[in-house]
């Protein structure tokens, strides 16, 4: 038990308190329904992958966003996370595609530009037809130095770079920031 407690522990968001709880549930759960919890993680674990476009987590080639032929395919927003995806996606607002980087520039915690996937996008534009980059990085000091890195490699290609409006907190992280807000910042973005 104490072995299942210290592994739900790890997990983000999930402190000793609600790893306890959660063990005392699944040891009360029907062998079953642990076997299939289990069977369910293991075979995610082994299914999915990155999308070979946007490099979103998905279980097929293509995310259902790069597959969508009504986005608007010469826009792509650049993002850490695919939560920060989600959350601009729950705005229905945006209609191009995404980017995701997984992760940001940030030398104290020593990733660099390779860490991330800053060379996927750089291949991206060169194969596709790009009209605007939108740099949706984390209004923090590693989403900043993220977005005027990617900025300063595109702008010997000639493509517009935007940056999202500042009315996102300082400090924050997209995940967490209402629809309202993140439609707003969208809708105020500014040229790099």
């Amino acid at each position: 038990m104490i072995a299942l407690i210290e592994e739900l522990s790890r997990l983000p968001g999930i402190g000793s308190k609600s790893a306890q709880r959660l063990a005392f549930h699944i040891i009360s759960l029907p062998l079953e329904k642990v076997e299939k919890l289990a069977s369910t993680l293991i075979e995610a674990k082994r299914t999915i992958t990155y999308c070979a476009k946007c490099c979103t987590i998905t279980d097929d080639e293509f995310c259902p966003i790069c597959k969508d032929p009504k986005r608007a395919n010469r826009q792509i927003m650049v993002v850490e996370d695919p939560r920060d995806m989600a959350a601009y996606e729950k705005t229905r607002e945006y209609k191009g595609l995404y980017h995701i980087l997984h992760g940001a520039i940030s030398p104290m915690m020593g990733v660099g530009p390779s860490d991330i996937k800053i060379k996927e996008l750089l291949e991206r534009i060169g194969k596709e037809e790009v009209d605007e980059v939108i740099i949706a990085t984390n209004p923090n000091i590693e989403g900043e130095a993220t977005a005027m890195y990617i900025s300063k490699l595109l702008k010997p290609l000639g493509i517009k770079t935007t940056r999202i409006a500042h009315g996102v907190p300082v400090g924050g992280d997209l995940e967490y920031v209402d629809e309202i807000t993140l439609s707003r910042a969208l809708e105020g973005r500014r040229e790099m």
